[in-house]
């Protein structure tokens, strides 16, 4: 089993990602996002909360993750990161999720 950590940090090497809310809703709303990550450990909860109803909205797959501290390192930044979108997976096999 893959975990979305594995997805993000492939992605972010070998294809195109998004880090951050307001990048990751833009993706979204111009329907370029192949997935959605976002991190439960979000505060306030607000600040995500939108994302999943918006991803539904455009048939993009989204999965949550546990920390967005990990979230941060998969994409390979040193800062937490509360969202990622996949623009292009890469290498990523992004139906190893599940």
């Amino acid at each position: 089993m893959v975990s979305a950590y594995d997805i993000v940090d492939k992605a972010a090497k070998t294809g195109k990602v998004d880090k951050g809310v307001n990048e990751v809703t833009k993706a979204i709303e111009r329907g370029v996002a192949k997935l959605v990550i976002v991190a439960t450990d979000v505060d306030p909860k607000e600040l995500t909360q939108h994302l999943p109803i918006l991803a539904k909205e455009k048939g993009i797959k989204f999965v949550e993750v546990d920390s967005k501290e990990k979230l941060g390192i998969s994409v390979g930044i040193n800062r937490p990161t509360a969202a990622v979108a996949i623009l292009e997976a890469g290498e990523a096999k992004l139906d190893s999720l599940k």
